[in-house]
């Protein structure tokens, strides 16, 4: 591989990897399993009330 073959090659590297940094995030953060169990009583708890007023 030649020298401008390869400084192409890193400059487009880059160039993608700031493009990505710069595009919205397209997934959701991730929620571990037990937060996902937490929300999940908290609104159970929540309707429960809401449901004996």
């Amino acid at each position: 591989m030649n020298r401008q073959k390869k400084l192409q090659q890193l400059f487009k590297a880059k160039a993608k990897k700031a493009s990505a940094k710069l595009a919205p995030v397209s997934k959701d953060r991730y929620i571990s399993k037990a937060d996902r169990l937490k929300l999940a009583a908290e609104s159970a708890d929540e309707s429960a009330v809401s449901s004996e007023s």
